[in-house]
């Protein structure tokens, strides 16, 4: 464990987006390795909050693309199950196309989500947001079982990421 604070040391109140960026995605791997879901989910959040990275929509719209189809299906029945009854409203027209009606049938299958691509993903979660600003927390929560997908986010994210993970285990 001294070795993964040292690591974390680093990343406490970086405030920078400076360095390799294939060192920091190692550096995420090593430490997404020994923590919890529950922390790896509050630096997720962080990063999706910084100003240091993009928009939280263009980086889940990147994870999904990232995503194998399975990936992409249960990141579909997240949103869904997480936005309740406004689903069909927020998410209609990008489910419309992929045949999707939420609460009506079986879940969003693999086959379907492969037919939704990320900009469309992107525009659902931007408008997603307006409607249930909680909705970025339910995604980190999400992609925080999913590190190897949090990995192509790049040296800014996952440094934001790394600095609030080192924040939560040193309180």
């Amino acid at each position: 464990m001294p070795l993964l604070t040292d690591l974390l040391n680093r990343f406490l109140g970086a405030s920078s987006t400076d360095g390799n960026q294939q060192q920091t995605a190692n550096d995420f791997e090593r430490v997404a390795l020994n923590i919890g879901p529950d922390a790896l989910s509050k630096g997720l959040s962080a990063a999706f909050g910084s100003n240091l990275t993009p928009d939280a929509s263009q980086m889940v719209s990147q994870m999904f693309g990232a995503s194998s189809p399975d990936q992409r299906a249960a990141m579909l029945n997240h949103l869904i199950a997480t936005l309740g009854p406004a689903a069909s409203s927020v998410l209609g027209g990008v489910l419309q196309g992929a045949n999707i009606v939420p609460g009506v049938g079986p879940a969003v299958t693999a086959e379907q989500a492969l037919q939704i691509n990320p900009q469309q993903i992107q525009a659902a979660v931007s408008q997603a947001q307006q409607h249930n600003p909680g909705i970025v927390d339910a995604l980190s929560g999400f992609y925080s079982q999913h590190p190897g997908l949090v990995k192509t986010l790049g040296s800014a994210a996952l440094a934001v990421a790394l600095g609030k993970i080192s924040e939560h285990m040193k309180a």
